[in-house]
């Protein structure tokens, strides 16, 4: 793997370089670990191939790569959807049959098309959906679902049928979904894909607001480069880079090997 210079580069078992900015980083706890993971689909097609990699509380980081990278593969790891040879730790517990609950209401998951997780008809009942299974009782319900509409500026749109609504709108409300069981780390998988200018500068701003942890699976190297400061390339279910993003987009001969381009 190739480690780039700068402030955010690190080994993938965690551990860190002599610079300063970084030691600061490090001061952080742990919020996502994986360590040696593999994992092949039932046809025998290996997605991920050894994959090792720690992301601390409060980073916003790039997954960025080719299609059939893995990408989504390693996000659906980190709630336990799928299961590989390997370690997945969230927040120091390793994601096991024993505590999907927990892990689940930790790591909010982001699909890459809203219309896979809005299927309520109503943007309330899509949005009230997790914390109900969080068995909290009614009034904590609808002050999370208006806590959550409010964070993605979608506030007022409780009773609006949520497949109604443009994409941009849907991608929000799904983000929304998730806001509300109040996760410390958010999982999402080409967030801006399809959005028009508008609705993808506010997504970038949201996202820049919010305070999680952030992993963004995404081929949209304009929004690596606005919004996160650190990135991974992952490359036939390998991590083959793991730096600053400010200095990796200046190799654009390493972003067009990986199927990348330079914004």
């Amino acid at each position: 793997m190739l480690m780039l210079e700068g402030p955010y580069s690190s080994r993938g078992d965690g551990s860190e370089s002599g610079n300063p900015l970084q030691q600061a980083q490090g001061e952080a706890q742990p919020a996502i670990e994986v360590d040696a993971l593999t994992f092949s689909y039932p046809d025998g097609r290996k997605a991920l191939d050894g994959v090792s990699l720690t992301i601390r509380e409060r980073e916003k980081v790039a997954l960025v790569g080719p299609n059939g990278a893995g990408k989504s593969t390693l996000l659906l790891h980190l709630n336990g959807i799928l299961k590989g040879q390997g370690v997945v730790k969230i927040m120091g517990s390793e994601v096991g049959d024993g505590n999907l609950g927990l892990i689940r209401s930790q790591v909010g998951l982001v699909f890459q098309h809203p219309d896979d997780q809005l299927f309520s008809p109503t943007v309330l009942e899509d949005v009230a959906f997790g914390p109900l299974h969080m068995k909290l009782d009614e009034e904590e319900v609808r002050g999370r679902v208006k806590w959550a509409l409010a964070q993605v500026g979608m506030a007022g749109f409780e009773n609006r049928v949520s497949h109604h609504l443009s994409l941009g709108e849907k991608k929000r409300i799904a983000i929304a979904t998730v806001l509300a069981m109040q996760p410390g780390i958010l999982a999402l998988d080409e967030p801006s894909g399809d959005l028009d200018p508008r609705a993808r500068r506010g997504l970038i701003r949201l996202l820049r607001a919010l305070p999680q942890t952030i992993l963004v699976a995404t081929h949209d190297m304009r929004l690596v480069k606005e919004l996160l400061p650190r990135t991974v390339i992952l490359d036939e279910g390998k991590v083959v880079v793991d730096g600053s993003t400010e200095e990796l987009l200046e190799h654009t001969e390493l972003l067009e090997k990986h199927g990348l381009e330079a914004p």
